[in-house]
């Protein structure tokens, strides 16, 4: 279960239908997970139908509506700037830019091929070819990016179809993969083994003041560094918040 607007739902049988992975509601298991649902979803009138079928319960009047490990002043005033932010209209894109930037961009890719086929393969050409090509390709990685999360078209499927044409068919990556891992991201940002840009091994990369000394003091005991850093990071990020439900009839 997990709790949206402090009604709690049962999402067991769900999770394994969600569309944007079951990963991503795993994470807020007995949780509070209203900031991540609005995040998420952009028509929340829609997903608020599915839910209905899935409510159990209500969070008692005593229980805070906000995860255990954060602070609910900060998040009263981040849910009030988006409020802000979303009146101002500073969320609704600008079809043109985006229309600029993928013009752009196809220019650039069928520049780098173009200035081989016709220059050939000397040093200069060759140069120039990648320089195009490295350009298209990063600036295409960021254009997705925007379009995984739906941030160009008012309607999902447009955002993903044309987010398929750009990483799947120009970059050669599986958008499936990508919003797969991203998604759990942006879900529990910063928090290890829940955050996939996070799970690496101490050796490549070190979270915090913590791990980097003890790592640096004793190589010998770096796997058990790993797991000191994890049972701390479980404290704060993957909490199990302990409620008092009432239920629905």
């Amino acid at each position: 279960w997990l709790v949206i607007d402090r009604k709690v739902y049962d999402v067991t049988k769900f999770s394994k239908r969600h569309p944007g992975g079951n990963r991503v509601i795993r994470h807020y298991a007995g949780q509070d997970a209203t900031d991540a649902f609005v995040a998420f979803h952009s028509d929340r009138s829609l997903v608020r139908k599915y839910l209905t079928s899935l409510l159990i319960g209500e969070l008692a009047p005593d229980q805070p509506s906000f995860e255990s490990n954060k602070k609910k002043s900060l998040l009263e005033d981040f849910r009030e700037l988006r409020r802000t932010v979303e009146k101002m209209g500073l969320l609704r894109p600008n079809h043109l830019f985006f229309f600029l930037i993928f013009f752009h961009l196809l220019v650039l890719d069928a520049a780098s091929w173009l200035v081989v086929w016709y220059f050939g393969v000397s040093l200069v050409p060759f140069l120039v070819g990648i320089a195009f090509f490295t350009i298209a390709q990063i600036q295409m990685g960021w254009f997705q990016h925007d379009l995984g999360h739906c941030s160009v078209f008012k309607k999902p499927k447009w955002n993903h179809l044309l987010q398929i044409v750009v990483i799947n068919v120009l970059k050669g990556l599986p958008a499936s993969w990508w919003n797969h891992l991203h998604n759990q991201h942006h879900a529990k940002p910063n928090c290890f083994r829940k955050d996939p840009d996070l799970n690496m091994h101490p050796l490549l990369f070190s979270l915090g003041k913590p791990l980097s000394v003890e790592v640096s003091k004793c190589p010998i005991k770096i796997l058990s560094s790993f797991f000191s850093l994890e049972r701390r990071r479980r404290s704060s990020c993957l909490t199990t918040t302990s409620t008092s439900i009432s239920s629905v009839s």
